[in-house]
C-alpha cells in the first residue's frame, strides 16, 4: 500500500513540474571561462535529476564493492548452516529409521565440521543416542564429552545435556551418574518436571524410598505425573519405608498416607506384617480388612490367616462374610481352612480345603490337607497328599536311588518318598488330584500291583514295607507355611 502511495506522489510531482516548466521559458546561463553555456530551464532541471540518480547509483556501487568481504563471509556462514542442518536432519532421520551406524557417521562428520556450539551439542547428544542404541557405551561417552564441552554457561543447554545424558544413563542402569546430573537441576528449580521425573526413576533404581516418596508427592502436587503411575511409586516407597520403620516412624509414615493409599495391597501388606511382628494384632487385622474389602489378594489373605488362637474367632467371622461375596475365591477358602485349624474345627477346615482344591489344585492345598490328616491320625490319606505335595515341590521328579547326589543324604528328603523302591519299578499316573504347577504327581508302583489299586493303598503298602520311611524330614516344604506344620508327637523316628 505504501508503494502505491509513493508512486502516486511521484507522478503528481512530475505532472506539476511539467506544468510549471511549460509556463517558464527562461534560460540557465553557466559561465565557465572561457566558455558561456546557456540552456533552457527545463533541460537544466531534467539534467539535475539525472545527475542525482547517477550519483546515487555510483555511491551504491562503491558500497557494494567495499562490502564484498562481509557478504562473502555471510554467504559462507549461511552455506555452513545449511550443511549443518542437512547433516543433522539426515542423522536424526537415520536414528528414527533404526540405522544407527549410518546416523553415527553423519553426526560424526557434523561434529568435525560445525563451528556452532549449539549444533555441536545437539549433534553430540544425537550421536550418543545412536551409540547407546548400538550398545557401544565407550563411543557414547566420547560423544557425551564432546556435547558437554559445548554447553558453556547457557542454562538452557545445561538442562538439555543433563536430561538427555541422564536418560541414557538410566537405560543402562547407572542411577548414580544420572542423579549427579539431575540433582543440580532439581535444586535450582522444581519447574523442570521432565528432569524431576527422571530423577524419580533414578532414585527408584537406587532403591531410595525416602526420595522416591518425596519426589512423587512433589509431582502429584504439580499434576506432573499420572495418578496410576504415582500410586505405583507410592506403593513401593511406602511399603519399603514401613518395613524399615521404627515404632515412632511407623506412626508418622502411616498418618502421612491417604486413605486410598492405605488400602493398596503392597502398603497394607507391609503395614500388616509390621504390626503383626510388633504383636499389635488388632491394628493389623483392621489394616488388612480394609484392603481385603477392596481386593481379596492371596498375599493379604495368607497374612490375615496367620494369627493366634485368641484372634481366630473375629477373623473367621470376617472371612465368612467375605466368602458370601467371593464364594469361588480359592485363596479365601484356604484362609478360612487355616483359621478353622487354629480353632480346631477339623471338619470345617477339611471342607474349606477341599473346596479350594476343587477350584485351584496346587501344592499348598495338598500340604495343608496332609498336615490336617496327620493331626487327625489318618495316615493313609495324609501320605497321599504329602506325596503329591512333595513330588510337585520345585517341579522336581522323584529320583531313583542310583541318582542320589553324592554330597547329600537324601534319605528323608520329601522329593524322594519312594526312593528305596527297586529300580525295576516304573512310574504310573495316580488316580488322585493333579497339582496346579503342571507337574503330575507320580508314584513308583510295583508291576505286581493290580491296576485298580488306589494310590492310598500303594502308599500304605510302601509304608508297611518301610515303616521308617513313612514320615518326612522336618525341613519345610517350599511354599508351605511352617507355622502350620504339625510335628505331632505320635510320629516315631529311628
Amino acid at each position: 500500500m505504501r508503494t502505491w502511495i509513493w508512486t502516486f506522489i511521484v507522478f503528481a510531482a512530475a505532472v506539476a513540474l511539467a506544468l510549471v516548466l511549460r509556463d517558464h521559458s527562461g534560460n540557465v546561463l553557466i559561465i565557465a571561462p572561457p566558455w558561456h553555456i546557456s540552456v533552457s530551464i527545463t533541460f537544466s532541471v531534467i539534467a539535475l535529476l539525472v545527475l542525482f540518480f547517477a550519483f546515487y547509483a555510483l555511491l551504491n556501487l562503491l558500497s557494494w564493492l567495499t562490502g564484498s568481504p562481509g557478504r562473502f563471509r555471510l554467504w559462507r556462514s549461511r552455506r555452513a548452516e545449511r550443511r549443518d542442518q542437512d547433516l543433522l536432519q539426515t542423522g536424526w532421520i537415520h536414528i528414527l529409521e533404526g540405522r544407527y551406524g549410518q546416523a553415527e557417521k553423519e553426526l560424526t562428520k557434523l561434529l568435525s565440521k560445525s563451528r556452532s556450539h549449539k549444533t555441536k551439542l545437539v549433534a553430540g547428544l544425537a550421536s550418543a543416542r545412536a551409540s547407546q542404541d548400538l550398545a557401544d557405551y565407550h563411543r557414547r561417552d566420547e560423544a557425551l564429552q564432546i556435547a558437554q564441552k559445548n554447553v558453556n554457561e547457557d542454562p538452557q543447554l545445561k538442562l538439555a545435556y543433563a536430561t538427555a545424558a541422564a536418560e541414557m544413563y538410566l537405560e543402562q542402569g547407572l542411577a548414580k551418574e544420572a542423579i549427579q546430573l539431575l540433582q543440580p537441576v532439581q535444586d535450582a528449580s522444581s519447574r523442570h518436571f521432565h528432569a524431576t521425573r527422571l530423577l524419580l526413576r533414578a532414585y527408584r533404581q537406587q532403591d531410595n524410598p525416602e526420595r522416591v516418596y518425596e519426589l512423587t508427592r512433589l509431582l502429584l502436587r504439580r499434576s506432573a505425573i499420572e495418578k496410576d503411575q504415582a500410586l505405583d511409586y507410592i506403593d513401593y516407597a511406602a511399603s519399603r519405608r514401613i518395613q524399615q520403620a521404627t515404632e515412632d516412624q511407623f506412626k508418622s509414615i502411616w498418618n502421612d498416607l491417604r486413605t486410598e493409599e492405605k488400602i493398596r495391597q503392597p502398603v497394607a501388606l507391609a503395614a500388616g506384617q509390621w504390626l503383626t511382628q510388633a504383636n499389635r494384632l488388632d491394628e493389623a487385622a483392621r489394616v488388612l480388612e480394609a484392603s481385603i474389602q477392596q481386593d481379596p489378594a492371596p498375599e493379604l489373605l495368607n497374612l490375615y490367616a496367620s494369627t493366634t488362637e485368641e484372634q481366630y474367632k473375629r477373623r473367621l467371622t470376617k472371612a465368612e462374610e467375605w466368602l458370601q461375596r467371593h464364594p469361588d475365591n480359592p485363596a479365601l477358602l484356604v484362609a478360612l481352612g487355616r483359621l478353622c485349624v487354629l480353632g480346631q474345627l477339623w471338619g470345617q477346615a477339611e471342607h474349606y480345603f477341599k473346596r479350594s482344591m476343587a477350584l485351584r489344585n496346587d501344592l499348598r492345598i495338598h500340604a495343608l490337607l496332609g498336615q490336617l490328616y496327620d493331626v487327625l491320625e489318618r495316615p493313609q490319606e495324609a501320605i497321599v497328599h504329602w506325596r503329591i505335595a512333595a513330588a510337585t515341590a520345585g517341579a522336581l521328579p522323584i529320583m531313583a536311588p542310583n541318582r542320589l547326589l553324592p554330597a547329600a543324604d537324601l534319605t528323608d528328603d520329601p522329593t524322594l518318598v519312594d526312593g528305596h523302591l527297586p529300580e525295576e519299578q516304573r512310574f504310573a499316573e495316580t488316580s488322585g488330584p493333579l497339582a496346579a504347577s503342571a507337574v503330575e504327581a507320580a508314584f513308583f508302583v510295583d508291576e505286581a500291583v493290580e491296576p485298580n489299586t488306589s494310590a492310598a493303598s500303594v502308599s500304605a503298602t510302601a509304608s508297611i514295607e518301610h515303616p521308617d520311611q513313612q514320615y518326612f524330614d522336618t525341613a519345610p516344604i517350599p511354599g508351605v507355611d511352617v507355622t502350620m506344620t504339625s510335628d505331632g508327637s505320635h510320629r516315631s523316628r529311628n
